[in-house]
């Protein structure tokens, strides 16, 4: 169980998040949408601690901590359980697809570094890039490195997997490969919660989509319920926007 009890977070005389309240369940496939600048990148770097919200408390299974009064030991054990995909990988230029992967296992993990490297290569073949685990991130193309990246959230096992418009920074040609792997994780009932653009991939993938505007979250249900009965104003004005009648 994950939850965030009442997340608020400024930005000088910006509140960007205004009481962030969210459950996500074991499994649950959560995707977030929403214009740009409305928060929902901010909510998901607050939830392991890359942003410190201002107020609220954040919960993934035993671990809680406190935005306002934490340890730096809670913190660590919170993002223990979590695997960040970022929109621009984020990957170590001077090393290889395989060492990027192992690196998690050895630094957080503490595991050889032999163990590591073998269990990246296991990585590498699921997801496709067997014949790439020597080379360098500037030798992959987009889609390749941002497979590498989800390839590296998922060698710890988190309990939650955070995806920031994870398709954002590609070339169109390699978007489809990368939601396709985001699609084999949710077969896999990876807890998964997803910032993206991406309207199909959240009317297929999605257990549940969030509407974010302003700092909250306005509406959220079904994709079928945002999709094709949307009851607030602001949500139905952003789905004629993208194209969604």
């Amino acid at each position: 169980m994950i939850k965030l009890n009442n997340i608020h977070k400024r930005f000088g005389e910006t509140e960007v998040l205004k009481g962030i309240d969210l459950t996500i369940k074991k499994g649950e496939i959560i995707v977030i949408i929403g214009s740009s600048g409305t928060g929902k990148s901010t909510l998901l770097r607050c939830v392991n601690f890359l942003e410190q919200a201002d107020q609220g408390i954040i919960t993934i299974d035993d671990v809680s901590v406190d935005s306002e009064k934490h340890t730096q030991a809670e913190v660590l054990a919170l993002r223990r359980k979590t695997g960040f995909v970022f929109q621009n990988y984020a990957l170590f230029a001077h090393m290889t697809a395989r060492q990027n992967i192992a690196e998690g296992l050895i630094t957080v993990r503490g595991w050889k570094k032999s163990d590591a490297l073998a269990r990246a290569q296991q990585i590498l073949d699921d997801i496709g890039l067997s014949d790439k685990g020597d080379s360098y991130p500037a030798a992959l193309s987009g889609g390749q490195q941002q497979r590498v990246g989800i390839g590296r959230a998922m060698a710890l096992q988190p309990e939650l997997l955070l995806f920031d418009e994870p398709t954002s920074a590609l070339d169109p040609e390699w978007v489809g490969e990368v939601l396709n792997l985001m699609k084999q994780l949710a077969n896999q009932h990876q807890t998964m919660l997803v910032v993206t653009h991406e309207m199909q991939f959240a009317k297929e993938v999605a257990d549940r989509v969030i509407f974010m505007a302003e700092g909250n979250i306005v509406e959220q249900g079904s994709p079928e319920a945002i999709f094709n009965h949307p009851r607030d104003p602001k949500l139905k004005k952003f789905l004629n926007q993208v194209g969604i009648e």
